[in-house]
């Protein structure tokens, strides 16, 4: 009874959340660290590899969502590096040329499906995990290379390096934040399937505006 109540509250959450960003749809779309302009040297590739993570808030989400995924797995630490590793691959493959189709709504849907998981609390085998993270990857780094595509060698470089890291100190900060906050005398956990809740209102309000945009284009 407890953890459907649970459940419910973070859903709530997740309701709210989406009703806050649906109202603010350039911040909840914003995904370029240099007003659109293209990286052309190492420090603006590496300001924007460090903030495209960040600024966009489908991307920050799922990052959030890996660490809170891997927070019990016994490969914890190697876990985001599945999710790190596929997001520069999904990036080289974009500036190589390859186009991976829907990947917007795929991206919304890997960050509902990841709170979700978390709403629910449901574990899966860490190679599920793995290769969740790796699928994801793929399609949050293609969207990634939108923003560095025809730049030089080197602040390509220095983006990747970016937003390898950021992303994976994100991911590194939330498991083991919440594995500390465990640890504390009251022990009350509700606050990650909350967490939960709220990953899944970003996702949803990201596959409604993407919904909108093929039915009004």
């Amino acid at each position: 009874m407890q953890s459907k109540r649970m459940t419910l509250r973070a859903l709530g959450v997740g309701a709210s959340a989406a009703g806050f960003l649906a109202a603010l749809p350039s911040t909840a779309s914003a995904h370029h660290a240099m007003g659109g302009r293209t990286p052309d040297d190492l420090f603006t590739g590496l300001i924007s590899g460090l903030a495209h993570p960040v600024i966009g808030l489908d991307h920050l989400a799922f990052v959030v969502a890996v660490g809170l995924l891997s927070m019990r797995c016994p490969q914890r630490f190697l876990m985001p590096l599945a999710f790190v590793a596929a997001t520069a691959l999904g990036t080289l493959a974009h500036l190589g040329g390859l186009t991976l189709p829907i990947a917007e709504p795929v991206i919304a849907a890997t960050v509902l499906l990841a709170g979700g998981l978390i709403v629910l609390g449901r574990g899966l085998p860490w190679p599920a995990f793995a290769a969740l993270f790796a699928m994801a990857g793929l399609f949050h780094g293609y969207a990634y290379g939108e923003s560095i595509f025809g730049a030089e060698a080197t602040p390509v470089l220095s983006y990747l390096v970016g937003f390898c890291a950021i992303q994976y100190a994100i991911a590194v900060a939330a498991m083991e934040g919440t594995r500390r906050l465990a640890r504390l005398p009251s022990g009350d956990m509700a606050f990650v399937r909350i967490a939960g809740g709220a990953i899944a209102g970003v996702a949803m309000v990201f596959l409604h505006q993407q919904g909108l945009s093929y039915l009004l284009p």
